[in-house]
């Protein structure tokens, strides 16, 4: 009698697990197709971004700016970890910490001095079990990460880069590809680079053919857009991170 009680219990304790499980794959599914929606909205808008900035680039103004500029010497970095506040969500963490971990050896190795931000609660405890030493450090960012509150992020970061306080930002996160892809990446988000989606060649050839007309002028017009476009391209690490984070949990 006492092992069929003990059977029953376990087939009740499974099936409660059962339920749990459920619904976390029902509730992580709802919040996917909301991130998925604002991710696809933030690729849009990074295109619109860079075809305006190939409209400058036609109406014959060079472009350039100190966020485009790399720097003659690497010395100061900042690598932003993005993992997740909670667990349950398979390799998710586990694959970004690896990758920043061992391109911080390597950017190391380069010369550089690294300081290591992190966001989220997983991330933070992680590495500081791996004996890194953490700077920023961000909780407030879950499944819907605000524009609001990456741009005051951005803001400083483009206020140390400007000023010399550091001559690069690497970005480790887990980039969305498709339903089935998502892969953890490393990504230079400071300096820009080019971010018109055009080469020299191309821009050479439709200078003098615009069919725009800038107001106030195309070279003030750059200043508003390069830092959005930065804004954006950070904006959208954030969004590719939640929506993989979701993916995980409803696997």
């Amino acid at each position: 009698m006492a092992n069929a009680r003990a059977l029953d219990k376990r087939r009740r304790s499974i099936r409660n697990i059962r339920k749990i499980t459920r619904t976390m794959e029902l509730i992580a599914t709802a919040r996917f197709k909301k991130a998925m929606d604002r991710a696809t909205a933030a690729t849009d808008y990074t295109a619109r971004i860079a075809r305006l900035v190939a409209d400058l680039a036609a109406s014959g103004l060079e472009v350039s700016h100190p966020l485009l500029e790399s720097r003659p010497e690497t010395k100061n970095a900042v690598l932003l970890v993005l993992t997740a506040n909670r667990g349950l969500c398979g390799g998710y963490n586990g694959n970004v910490m690896r990758v920043a971990t061992r391109h911080r050896l390597e950017m190391q190795e380069a010369g550089m001095n690294v300081r290591v931000d992190v966001s989220g609660k997983r991330g933070i405890s992680g590495l500081k079990f791996r004996k890194v030493p953490i700077g920023d450090s961000y909780t407030e960012f879950d499944d819907q990460p605000a524009l609001e509150g990456v741009s005051k992020i951005a803001e400083g970061y483009l206020e140390a880069f400007v000023s010399g306080q550091i001559d690069r930002l690497d970005v480790v996160y887990t980039q969305f590809q498709s339903v089935a892809r998502q892969n953890a990446v490393i990504e230079t988000l400071l300096p820009l680079g080019s971010i018109g989606g055009k080469s020299s060649d191309s821009a050479d050839e439709a200078k003098g053919q615009s069919l725009y007309e800038f107001v106030p002028s195309p070279a003030s017009i750059l200043e508003e857009v390069v830092p959005m476009s930065f804004k954006v391209k950070l904006f959208k690490t954030f969004l590719d991170a939640a929506v993989s984070e979701q993916i995980a949990r409803m696997v």
